[in-house]
């Protein structure tokens, strides 16, 4: 006897399932723009491009021996993209009450972070940014996070930064101290401003951008982390040419906020970290370096390196 209509194509639906489990689908194949130049093994993007010959070239750059700390304190008061919190609790194991361990009477404190890394001055891992759970290299969510740590792209990959770096004042460009937020910069801003500054960026290069938006983080920390001035699209693409190593700003994204008309959310960090592996250093000192018309300088980065961490909160040198 013939089967009802509605059984035969139950059944149907079924066997395409039962095939479905036992010939799974291979994944989507990777677009092209996340795949790296330096090859499928690689984890580090743009910091390829550090050497020997470009860090011997750096400390060329050294007249005085001044230093300069760009990084700044962090704090349970820093202010950061929600809902990033930070707190500091310091203990004497031990030695409750006054008391001291052995003999000597020996004393120490330990301290605990409770808080997001991505507070503060930081870097930002390869790993932290990603287009429709795309990441650099072509790397998928499952293939590499775990709430345990990025088994790639892992910030203990990145090397030390020695190399040249540069600081536009683009605060200057507009005739003021402090960039207003929505504000963006650039190709064509940031060439005639490092046409003023007399400076050329080359491959390389760390990139910083002074906006003066570092001077309400403390005063107004609420309207510090509800917009910035900052980086446009055609702007970092314009930077991704140049084949810069990082690019950073005095404010918690680099990019503008309100995003341009059109932009996607955050997508310059987009165009830098997946599609070109170039890293992003968010709430750098500047005032300083601006102060001194440091425009170029030898700059160093080493960072902690832990395990299959996504950013680091850093504090970068710059020597003159």
């Amino acid at each position: 006897m013939r089967m009802p209509k509605t059984i035969r194509l139950a059944a149907a639906g079924l066997a395409l399932a039962f095939a479905g489990s036992a010939f799974p689908q291979q994944a989507p194949a990777a677009p092209d723009w996340c795949r790296s130049k330096f090859g499928p093994n690689d984890e580090i993007g743009a910091a390829n491009l550090l050497t020997p010959e470009l860090a011997l070239a750096a400390t060329r750059l050294v007249r005085t021996g001044k230093t300069y700390a760009l990084g700044g304190e962090t704090n349970a008061k820093t202010p950061a993209f929600a809902p990033r919190t930070w707190s500091l609790t310091v203990l004497q194991p031990g030695q409750a009450g006054g008391g001291s361990l052995g003999s000597t009477k020996t004393n120490y404190n330990d301290d605990i972070y409770t808080g997001w890394v991505g507070t503060g001055t930081q870097i930002d891992g390869l790993g932290h940014i990603g287009v429709d759970n795309v990441y650099y290299n072509c790397l998928r969510n499952s293939d590499f996070v775990q709430a345990s740590g990025l088994t790639k792209l892992g910030i203990e990959k990145v090397p030390p930064f020695v190399t040249r770096g540069v600081v536009l004042d683009m605060a200057a460009f507009f005739g003021v101290e402090m960039m207003r937020e929505g504000q963006a910069f650039n190709r064509a801003e940031i060439e005639e401003q490092a046409k003023r500054q007399g400076i050329e960026i080359r491959r390389g290069d760390v990139v910083l951008f002074h906006t003066g938006w570092q001077k309400i983080a403390a005063s107004d920390p609420a309207r510090f982390v509800k917009a910035e001035p900052g980086l446009g699209r055609d702007g970092a693409q314009w930077l991704a040419s140049k084949q810069v190593i990082a690019v950073g700003a005095d404010t918690w994204a680099l990019e503008v906020i309100p995003f341009e008309q059109g932009a996607g959310v955050f997508e310059v960090h987009q165009i830098l970290i997946p599609r070109n592996g170039i890293y992003i250093l968010e709430n750098i000192q500047t005032e300083q370096l601006v102060k001194d018309r440091a425009w170029e300088f030898m700059f160093v980065l080493g960072h902690s390196r832990i395990t299959g961490g996504v950013q680091a909160i850093i504090n970068p040198v710059a020597i003159r």
